[in-house]
């Protein structure tokens, strides 16, 4: 009996949990989004700014080379179909609303998140190497009169610039977006198990 009361007085003794506020949930995971949203919408924005200016290179710079234009063509549909996944995505998270349905706003930030890590691993690696080929292909030509320290200049900082990039940078965006979405999963949950 003795045990009974200890175990008793232990559970008791467990610190509640907080009951979270409705309103202020929903207000945090708005909040959230908007962050997210925004980060997206300036990758849209930045996106369209350098596919317009490769576009003006393609169409009003003229090269001697057939590899020069296969090379900006390369990063030019690289480039296109990385804005369509990120408006996609920013659509996505724009168009829903957690205050009508929460239960489902949830489901379809699961399944956001996880085709979004799906995505980013393959598909990043895949555009920084196609946009590598392209950028590549066009220097060949744009380079060709410029001395061996210039070549190796441009080569090498264009080589650092995509490891970092690839290595550093992705790593933190991509790792902060994930948070954001964890705690934003995490608190609709928590809300959900209230009324459960």
């Amino acid at each position: 009996m003795k045990d009974f009361d200890h175990l008793m007085s232990v559970w008791q003794a467990q610190p509640k949990q907080d009951q979270l506020s409705v309103d202020e949930v929903l207000k945090q995971v708005k909040k959230g989004i908007r962050s997210i949203t925004s980060q997206l919408y300036w990758g849209v924005v930045a996106m369209i700014a350098m596919l317009a200016l490769t576009f003006f290179i393609l169409f009003f710079f003229v090269f001697q080379s057939w590899l020069t234009y296969v090379g900006i063509i390369i990063m030019l549909v690289t480039m296109l179909l990385y804005a369509i996944l990120i408006i996609r995505n920013y659509r996505i998270l724009n168009k829903r609303d957690a205050t009508i349905n929460p239960t489902e706003y949830l489901q379809n930030l699961k399944e956001y998140q996880k085709k979004r890590a799906k995505i980013v691993g393959w598909f990043y690696y895949l555009y920084v190497l196609l946009i590598s080929l392209g950028l590549s292909l066009y220097f060949v030509e744009v380079l060709k009169g410029a001395t061996i320290y210039y070549k190796i200049a441009v080569y090498g900082l264009t080589i650092i610039w995509i490891f970092f990039l690839t290595f550093y940078y992705k790593k933190r965006i991509f790792k902060n977006e994930e948070e954001k979405l964890n705690l934003i999963i995490e608190k609709l949950e928590r809300l959900q198990g209230q009324f459960e």
